[in-house]
């Protein structure tokens, strides 16, 4: 047996709600809500094994997004650098870290899964220019994420440029304004012509 009416009801706004990880805030705004037990209550969930707490104050569903944890954890945030970059077959090295832009550096692991942050100027973190939004996850485009890599390492071997446009790149040079990622940028286009 679950419990009271009023857990069935907190259970029944947050598996209906798209999003797979909230903070207790989110939780409260879902119900419209300015309930003082709403942490007591969502722990006894968790104890009846019906919610996660995968962090504090971080509350999941059964079968969880990492990736949507890992923009969730510490925002403004996006996924990129070498994530990105695996799936869109620019590097052949697997890595099953979660690898992020955001404002701080930051490795943590959460039920085993790596999650890596990686600090930017506020400015181009704050830009959205080659990031896109599916199912509440901020991921950067394989181009984006090539730049990311170039602006955070200096330099960085890709296996395989080909999967990325280099019109978007190029449209997305400005935004890190530095003359040295344009150098190395332009390099390693002109070695792949």
């Amino acid at each position: 047996m679950i419990g009271s009416q009023k857990e069935m009801d907190i259970l029944f706004e947050i598996y209906k709600d798209s999003r797979t990880v909230f903070k207790i805030n989110d939780i409260a705004l879902l119900l419209d809500s300015n309930d003082r037990l709403l942490y007591q209550k969502l722990n006894k969930l968790v104890k009846k094994g019906k919610l996660l707490n995968i962090r504090k104050g971080i509350y999941a569903k059964e079968g969880y997004k990492a990736e949507e944890l890992a923009c969730l954890l510490y925002t403004p945030t996006y996924i990129s650098l070498g994530y990105v970059l695996q799936r869109s077959g620019v590097v052949f090295q697997y890595d099953s870290a979660i690898t992020n832009v955001s404002y701080l550096n930051r490795e943590i692991y959460v039920n085993g899964q790596s999650i890596q942050y990686r600090q930017v100027k506020r400015e181009i973190l704050l830009n959205t220019s080659g990031i896109v939004n599916r199912n509440n996850i901020n991921m950067a485009t394989p181009e984006r994420a090539f730049l990311d890599t170039l602006y955070l390492n200096g330099f960085f071997y890709f296996d395989n440029i080909n999967p990325l446009n280099i019109n978007k790149i190029y449209e997305l040079l400005p935004l890190y304004d530095s003359s040295k990622l344009i150098r190395e940028t332009e390099k390693i286009l002109a070695k792949n012509e």
